[in-house]
């Protein structure tokens, strides 16, 4: 539950935060000159035909131009490509950082490295192999509705998927700690039933 309350903050988070910061964690965004909005306007985005004055500047996307110029309006719903594709991009990621997760039950990745299996490490390659692809051929991004992704986007694209591997240490750690006290909490009654 933990895990999959991460992956929903985690994939709309980072649509959210394209749209209303510069940088994140120290990543700089501003780099295909998209505007910024308020968290209250891309709450309310379809109220946008009745802000006075609302104006967006064009931004980049590999080599593609998203103007909206005639409509600024139509920077939440076609001008949403970048944020659109940097949540599919987080969702492939932590899914597959989370699959690191499932070599052991409580086992940490310290003592149960990721080489340990590696058709894993090959289906993860495979994955993320098969994401490049749909991104940067420019035929499968259209067919996708996806953009090409920056080396900054990555940053932030791994920046927030990969705390799921921290946290589900946390709850490996807390797993084992709470086993222990588990098991010796049955002990007694075991015995208590065998005399």
């Amino acid at each position: 539950m933990v895990i999959g309350m991460y992956v929903g903050v985690a994939t709309v988070g980072v649509f959210i935060i394209w749209y209303t910061h510069n940088s994140f964690m120290g990543i700089d965004l501003s780099q295909d000159g998209h505007s910024l909005v308020s968290y209250s306007q891309l709450a309310h985005w379809g109220q946008c035909s009745s802000w006075e004055g609302f104006k967006v500047s064009p931004f980049t996307a590999g080599s593609q131009t998203f103007s909206f110029d005639s409509n600024p309006c139509e920077y939440f719903q076609q001008g949403k490509i970048k944020a659109s594709t940097l949540s599919l991009s987080v969702l492939v990621a932590i899914e597959m950082f989370n699959s690191l997760n499932a070599l052991s039950e409580d086992g940490s990745l310290v003592t149960m490295p990721p080489w340990v299996n590696p058709w894993l490490l090959l289906a993860m390659a495979v994955s993320f192999g098969l994401h490049f692809v749909i991104l940067y051929v420019p035929f499968l991004a259209q067919v996708f509705g996806i953009v090409p992704l920056s080396l900054n986007e990555w940053l932030l694209v791994l920046a927030v998927s990969l705390p799921v591997i921290l946290i589900d240490e946390v709850l490996k750690f807390v797993g084992r700690c709470t086993s222990g006290y588990r098991y010796s909490a049955r002990t007694p009654f075991a015995k208590q039933k065998e005399e």
